[in-house]
Order: C-alpha cells, then structure tokens, then sequence
C-alpha cells in the first residue's frame, strides 16, 4: 500500500493528515531522527506470527516486542518475528520495512502497543523509506480498530 493508496483511503474516510517527506532512513530511530518526530510518536510496524498467522504489532519506535507479553495479549500459543522472505510479497506495493501499519486492509489483525495510545498524533511508513504519514491517534484507532495491549519494553 503505497502512499498514493494510504492518502486515497485516508481521503476517502475524510481524515486529516500530514504527509512528510525526509531523506532515506531504514530504521524507526532513524526516520524518527530525519523526520524531527519523538520517538515515542513514530508508530513502527513489526510483522509477527501468531500460531503461524501473519499480524501486525505496532508500537513506539523507540520500545521493543515482549513476545511473551503479545502472546498473552493475543491469546496464542505461539508468537514469532515473521522473517521478510515470509511477508515480502504480502505488501508488493510497498519498500520492504516501510509497510503501514494498516493490516486491516489486508485483511491481517493489528496489536498496537498501550504506549502509542498516549499520543495525540501518531506518523508511520507511508510505504517507502522517505514519506510517513502524521495523523490524530483516534482517527488511526477508529480505522484499523487494533487490539491495544501491553506488550513494549522502553529501550
């Protein structure tokens, strides 16, 4: 879901937002740094296994995954980081890494960490390493519907 499609089904559910554009950045700390967002701001989509179901954990760029705490959360018995080769072709559209954290378009559930909540406005991959999108959290909550859940570690 390039960024082209990420502001047509913003558009399209009437939700306002702020396109940035920053120099190429791979990590969540770095797009973080070049974009000039808090890292607690900047949404990070990590791509998980539950019982060998492909899902979405988003969570502050600046926390880590406690599997064990997303695997009580989501009521599995088994969580696993998804490997690129695994999700590659899931999001054609999109740079690998940059994927949006709209897993509800692809029909995948969505677990957002209990920190990002705290946030006014989150901004996320837009599908490439130089654009992010910034919107109000409760617009992204009422779109994707995430399960919210204790599962960051600061750090």
């Amino acid at each position: 879901m390039p960024k082209r499609k990420v502001i047509e089904f913003l558009d399209s559910e009437r939700v306002k937002y702020v396109s940035i554009e920053h120099s190429p950045a791979y990590t969540a700390q770095e797009v973080a740094a070049s974009a000039h967002i808090p890292g607690k701001e900047l949404a990070k989509t990590i791509m998980v296994k539950l019982d060998g179901t492909m899902a979405m954990a988003v969570l502050p760029a600046s926390f880590h995954v406690d599997f064990g705490h997303l695997k009580d959360v989501a009521g599995v018995g088994k969580v696993e980081l998804a490997s690129e080769a695994e999700f590659r072709d899931l999001f054609p559209e999109s740079q690998l890494g940059a994927m949006p954290p709209f897993g509800n378009l692809y029909g995948m559930d969505v677990y957002v960490a209990a920190p990002l909540t705290e946030d006014e406005e989150i901004a996320f991959n837009a599908g490439s390493h130089t654009e992010l999108i910034r919107l109000a959290y409760a617009d992204f909550e009422r779109l994707v519907k995430p399960m919210v859940g204790d599962f960051a570690v600061k750090g």
